[in-house]
């Protein structure tokens, strides 16, 4: 105890100089230290322990790694991984203080919750707040998706963890009373209409800055398509010239921190598969807002293997978007379309990408359902816009299409965004062959996905599946039905083993 008059010296943080090791852990933050490191010894830090790690003002929790001896790290450094490296933005030999993370108060809301107790505002902030900062492990964020899916959010708690997970991000203003943005739920194979409808919008003269996710659990969302036709990654500053200059935009909203705490969940809702109904409106929401959008439409398809099985669950999932959208400024229009089959023919990130080039170019093969739907979502779009009267907006879209437009202007913001390239092709493929003569009466769009993700979508871009056929067709026996895309001959042969023990990836009635 300190004297009257005495001056107490804050304590002074254990420190270690932190090392590169090119450690390759996706998103895990992870750090190496000598069981016999002075930090280690002094502090008590165990073996796949949490641990706090500061330097230069930011800050990030790791998962400690213990040596017994070796040369990979010394007593007195810290090995970090790329992801830990990249967060706490270090140089070799940078001083990195460690110690033990604070206790997280906001567990005690999660803990609530998977007792099946409702969160209010400040319990929701709490929570979202600490996961943004990364300060949650993969099994706290798994306690809370899971504990949010097994009891459903009600509209309250959708609407607190939309306005909090905005709150703890970046959010973009525009000098445009109308900002128009599209989304679709997902669960959908080849469902890839944005960047279609990005193109018809601001060839329109109006502003959609379209900022879009990875895949959660499909084989490819937009920014992964995109990604094999320009760059996505752009920043804040980097987007809005963009926009600024062509009227729209189609990048990945991970590199700009809107709404970052969503990225982090749907990195663990992917390992998951998880995606339920109030995160995934939470989710949308966030992010239209944080972009600055004032009118959205959103896609929901409709059919037996899709995200969205029967209409009352799509009325359902309709009416929460539209009240928390209107109760967070934004005017919603849902459109319910048709989920029985995948959209287009590719199933997969370079795959998709070829599917979009053909309806914008407008060339002869191109995939006339992608482009319907296409159409039809602008439209919807146009008119909310006020750009045209009811009823009038899927006739305009197809002409901005026919007239070549619409392709213009997708070239100038790829352009814009870096260069446009063409997507990449498979290094391996092979056909599954129909067994027998008939009609194809249905499609499984969640084996078809599984399919494509096993052949290596989305991690290897032109990994996937092309559908030869569709709804009603009439097949001869040994006809190809689709072709699997693969980048190695081992995930060819996984890929193919599933399609052979899943048959009812397409159903064939004589």
């Amino acid at each position: 105890m300190s004297k009257p008059g005495q001056t107490v010296s804050a304590p002074v943080l254990p420190t270690l100089t932190a090392r590169r090791l090119g450690l390759l852990s996706q998103h895990d933050a992870i750090v190496l230290m000598r069981e016999d490191s002075p930090v280690c010894r002094s502090e008590g830090h165990a073996p796949r322990s949490q641990v706090l790690l500061r330097a230069g003002g930011r800050e990030v929790t790791a998962m400690l790694y213990q040596l017994a001896g070796g040369h990979l790290v010394r007593a007195h450094e810290a090995g970090l991984s790329e992801a830990a490296w990249e967060r706490l933005g270090v140089a070799d030999g940078d001083e990195i203080q460690v110690r033990h993370p604070p206790a997280l108060g906001s567990m005690s809301s999660v803990r609530r919750r998977v007792y099946g107790r409702r969160l209010d505002a400040g319990a929701m902030m709490e929570i979202v707040a600490d996961v943004a900062a990364g300060r949650y492990t993969d099994a706290h964020l798994s306690a809370f998706l899971t504990a949010c899916s097994t009891l459903p959010l009600d509209r309250d708690e959708v609407l607190h963890l939309t306005r909090a997970m905005v709150q703890v991000g970046e959010r973009l203003t525009w000098d445009s009373p109308v900002v128009i943005d599209k989304h679709s739920v997902g669960g959908l194979p080849g469902n890839r209409t944005s960047p279609i409808v990005v193109a018809i919008v601001a060839a329109n003269g109006l502003l959609i800055p379209k900022t879009s996710s990875r895949a959660i659990t499909s084989p490819a969302g937009t920014a992964d398509t995109m990604e094999t036709l320009t760059r996505v990654d752009l920043d804040l500053a980097a987007l809005r010239r963009v926009v600024e200059q062509e009227g729209g935009c189609l990048a990945w909203g991970g590199a700009v921190r809107l709404s970052p705490a969503d990225d982090v969940l749907i990195r663990v809702e992917r390992v998951l598969d998880l995606d339920s109904e109030g995160q995934l409106a939470a989710s949308v929401l966030s992010k239209k807002i944080a972009a600055g959008s004032t009118h959205v439409v959103l896609d929901i398809p409709v059919g037996p293997t899709a995200k969205v099985r029967s209409r009352d669950d799509a009325d359902a999932l309709a009416d929460t978007l539209a009240e928390v959208a209107r109760l967070c400024g934004l005017e919603v229009r849902c459109v319910r379309t048709d989920g029985g089959q995948p959209v287009g023919r590719g199933i997969g990130p370079a795959l998709e990408a070829r599917d979009v080039l053909a309806v914008l170019r407008g060339a002869p093969n191109a995939p006339a359902d992608l482009r319907r739907r296409s159409c039809l979502l602008a439209g919807v779009a146009l008119e909310l816009a006020g750009r045209c009267g009811a009823g009038e907006g899927a006739a305009l879209a197809d002409q901005t299409l026919a007239s070549g437009l619409a392709w213009s202007k997708f070239q100038r913001i790829c352009e814009a965004q870096g260069g446009l390239r063409e997507p990449p092709s498979s290094t391996a493929s092979r056909p599954v062959l129909a067994a027998r003569a008939g009609r194809v009466t249905a499609m499984n769009n969640r084996t078809l996905a599984r399919l494509a993700k096993l052949a290596g979508a989305p991690d290897n871009k032109a990994a996937g599946v092309e559908l030869h056929v569709r709804l009603g067709a009439e097949v001869a026996a040994g006809e190809p039905l689709l072709t699997v895309h693969a980048e190695a001959p081992g995930e060819l042969a996984y890929a193919l083993d599933y399609a052979a023990a899943n048959t009812d990836m397409l159903t064939i009635e004589a």
